[in-house]
C-alpha cells in the first residue's frame, strides 16, 4: 500500500471523533510501527493535522479544543498522475452515454471515483475544480466507427474503410486486419494489417469516413513485431527507426526542453555553455519537424543535414507566405 493510500484509510479510521488503537491501525495498515510512526509525523508536521495519543481512551484520534468545531484533514492531494488518471476517467465517464450493457458497470464506477476525489481533495468537486485538463488539437472521432473498430479488434475481424489522406486531400479504399487503437497527444490512431500495402500501416480514426465489416480471416501480428515496426521510431508515424537526430538549443530553451520527453530513448545532456544536446531516433521527418519549429529560433539541427534542410525549407516557406500576404 502506497502512503497516499495509507494516509486516506487513516483518515477514514478517524473521522467522526472515532479513537484508534495502535494496533487497530497497525492491523489494518499492514505496516511496521516504525512506518505507522512516520505516517503519523507526516500528517501532524506535514499536513497540519492535529492527531494526538489519547491516554485515556487508549488510541489517536483528532484533538479539539473547547467550543472548537469538529476538526477534519485538510486535502490530501495525488500524485500527478494519479489525479490525471482520476480526472480523465471521471470526465470520460461524464460524457459518455452508457447503453444498457454499460450503465450498471460504469454507474458505481463513477461514484466511486467520485468518492476517491472528494477524499482527495476534502470537498466535494474541489479537485476538479481546482485542476483542468485541457485537450489541445483533439479531433472528434465518429463514434460508431470507433465502436466497430473496438468490436473488430476483440472479434478479430477485418474491415473495410474508406479513408482520407488529408496531407494529400485523397481517398482510398483499404481493407485492413486491426492490431490495436492507440490514444497519442489527445487523439486515437489505428494500428493494422494494410493487406493492400502488406505491411503494418497507421490510421487516424478521425480520418476513417466509412468502415464496414469484411469478410476473409484476420491477421495477427505479434505485439513484438507492432512495438518493432511502429513504436521504435519517432512519433506516430509508422516505421522502424532508421535515422538519428541531433539537436541543440539555446540556454533559455534548454531550461525547458530538458524536462520533455521527446522519444523513450534519447539521450541528452547540457554542454559547457548551458545548451541542451538532444539525440533521438526517428523514421518519418514529418512529426519531429512540426516538433523542431516549435523552438525556433531557439533550436538548431546539429545531423542529419536533410533533417535541417527540411527545417528550413518549411521557414522559408512560411516566411514566404507571411510576405506574400503582408502585400
Amino acid at each position: 500500500m502506497s502512503q497516499q493510500a495509507r494516509l486516506l484509510t487513516i483518515q477514514r479510521m478517524l473521522e467522526g471523533g472515532r479513537c484508534v488503537p495502535r494496533s487497530a491501525m497497525l492491523k489494518q495498515l499492514e505496516v511496521s510501527s516504525a512506518t505507522l510512526t512516520r505516517d503519523l509525523d507526516y500528517l501532524r508536521d506535514r499536513l497540519g493535522c492535529p492527531v494526538e495519543w489519547d491516554p485515556q481512551r487508549g488510541g489517536y484520534a483528532l484533538v479539539q479544543g473547547p467550543g472548537q468545531p469538529q476538526q477534519h484533514f485538510p486535502g490530501l492531494w495525488f500524485s500527478a498522475q494519479e489525479a490525471l488518471a482520476l480526472l480523465s476517467m471521471h470526465e470520460l465517464l461524464s460524457q459518455l452515454d452508457a447503453g444498457e450493457l454499460l450503465r450498471p458497470h460504469l454507474g458505481p464506477l463513477r461514484r466511486g471515483l467520485t468518492r476517491a476525489l472528494q477524499r482527495g481533495a476534502g470537498a466535494p468537486n474541489e479537485l476538479a475544480q481546482r485542476v483542468r485538463i485541457l485537450a489541445q488539437g483533439a479531433r472528434r472521432v465518429h463514434l460508431p466507427h470507433f465502436q466497430s473498430l473496438g468490436a473488430a479488434l476483440m472479434q478479430r475481424t477485418r474491415v473495410h474503410l474508406r479513408y482520407l489522406n488529408r496531407g494529400r486531400n485523397t481517398r482510398s479504399e483499404r481493407e485492413v486486419s486491426p492490431q490495436r487503437l492507440v490514444h497519442y497527444r489527445d487523439n486515437w490512431y489505428l494500428d493494422a494489417w494494410c493487406h493492400q500495402r502488406s505491411a503494418l500501416r497507421t490510421f487516424s480514426v478521425d480520418a476513417i469516413e466509412a468502415l464496414r465489416q469484411s469478410d476473409g480471416a484476420c491477421v495477427d501480428v505479434l505485439e513484438s513485431e507492432l512495438d518493432d515496426a511502429l513504436a521504435t521510431s519517432y512519433g506516430i508515424f509508422a516505421g522502424k527507426a532508421v535515422h538519428e537526430a541531433g539537436l541543440r538549443f539555446l540556454p533559455p530553451a534548454s531550461r525547458w526542453v530538458a524536462s520533455e520527453r521527446w522519444h523513450p530513448e534519447q539521450v541528452g545532456q547540457f554542454d559547457s555553455e548551458g545548451r541542451w544536446r538532444l539525440r533521438l531516433p526517428y523514421s518519418d521527418m514529418r512529426e519531429l519537424v512540426m516538433d523542431i519549429l516549435r523552438w525556433v529560433p531557439h533550436v538548431e539541427v546539429l545531423w542529419p543535414q536533410e533533417l535541417a534542410d527540411e527545417v528550413r525549407r518549411r521557414l522559408r516557406q512560411g516566411l514566404a507566405r507571411m510576405d506574400g500576404l503582408d502585400e
